[in-house]
């Protein structure tokens, strides 16, 4: 899958590529068992991952920070389809606090949980700190998503157990991963002004996105659980999570025009993920345009991701500590 696949919509191995929508890789499939969770659900390719998996007939909770939105997607979904599953639940992110509550929220529904698409993120912020201390981008797109995964995985465990049926974990990364600080990830100056990059800081962010499924797999596959964990790049498309650099990106899009996807097709590759039969008991993989592809070394590399899980842990609970 190379640049002339990339611009031709050429189907790669899969039987599907970069043109190819969220509608055409999930055609046929029966997700009436299955219960998703997707983060940032509210608004751009988010919301076109709950409207195709809520197609499919699966029962869809939109995780948002913006209720007003949420409930318009919602309500958004079932102008088109009467008889979908949605429920929206309150997420902010970057607040621990927040994604401990949306969690008690979720298991008050006493529903299972087969899909957990860590979808939602930041992009090119300016510097600034979460509410917990910590650098907004990492701490939205990464660390939000790993204490997320952490608080749900044994309701998944329990789901996979008593139903069969196998989970499946999506997060969300970027070819963006390969362009991030030296070190890869900045563990010692995580929070710090001087040498802040926003276009680095997110590009580490999605580094991370990458490790953390990777390491999760790992974990998983030695537990011996029925859940698999992979990593997606969407594409480049133009979404609110551009909102920091929408001039810039329209200029860029001008001139590379040939290779944005709407998007029908961003969502694409989280679908085909979150439910084709062929990705069955894949995972630590990174797909892009609905195929494995090879990551940057950082993003291979087992080392970083088990330092990362243990940094992100060191994280968690300091910043639970009263």
């Amino acid at each position: 899958m190379g640049i002339f696949s990339l611009i031709t919509g050429r189907a790669g191995p899969s039987g599907f590529g970069s043109a190819s929508t969220a509608e055409q890789v999930t055609a046929g499939i029966d997700a009436s068992n299955l219960t998703a969770i997707v983060t940032g659900g509210a608004s751009g390719i988010g919301l076109e991952t709950a409207r195709v998996l809520a197609l499919r007939r699966a029962h869809v909770i939109i995780a948002a920070r913006n209720m007003e939105s949420a409930n318009a997607a919602k309500q958004h979904i079932l102008k088109d389809n009467e008889t979908a599953r949605v429920d929206v639940l309150k997420l902010d992110l970057c607040s621990l606090k927040s994604i401990r509550a949306f969690v008690h929220s979720f298991n008050a529904l006493d529903v299972p949980l087969n899909i957990l698409i860590n979808n939602a993120g930041v992009m090119f912020c300016p510097f600034q700190l979460s509410e917990d201390g910590m650098e907004i981008q990492f701490a939205t797109n990464h660390l939000g998503h790993f204490l997320l995964t952490n608080l749900l995985l044994e309701k998944m465990k329990r789901t996979a157990r008593a139903t069969g049926v196998e989970g499946r974990i999506v997060n969300l990364s970027s070819i963006a991963h390969a362009h991030t600080y030296q070190s890869g990830i900045r563990f010692e100056k995580m929070n710090d002004r001087i040498g802040y990059s926003d276009k680095r800081a997110y590009g580490q962010s999605k580094l991370a996105n990458i490790l953390h499924a990777n390491e999760l797999s790992r974990r998983l596959q030695e537990e011996g659980v029925n859940i698999t964990a992979n990593s997606v790049h969407p594409g480049l498309i133009m979404t609110p999570l551009m909102r920091h650099s929408a001039v810039m990106m329209r200029m860029l899009q001008v001139f590379t025009f040939f290779i944005w996807k709407n998007v029908p097709q961003g969502a694409a590759t989280t679908c085909y993920v979150a439910l084709h039969p062929r990705v069955k008991g894949v995972g630590g993989k990174y797909y892009v345009d609905c195929n494995e592809m090879q990551p940057s070394g950082f993003a291979r590399d087992a080392v970083l991701a088990k330092k990362l899980w243990d940094f992100s842990n060191k994280l968690v609970d300091s910043a639970s500590k009263p």
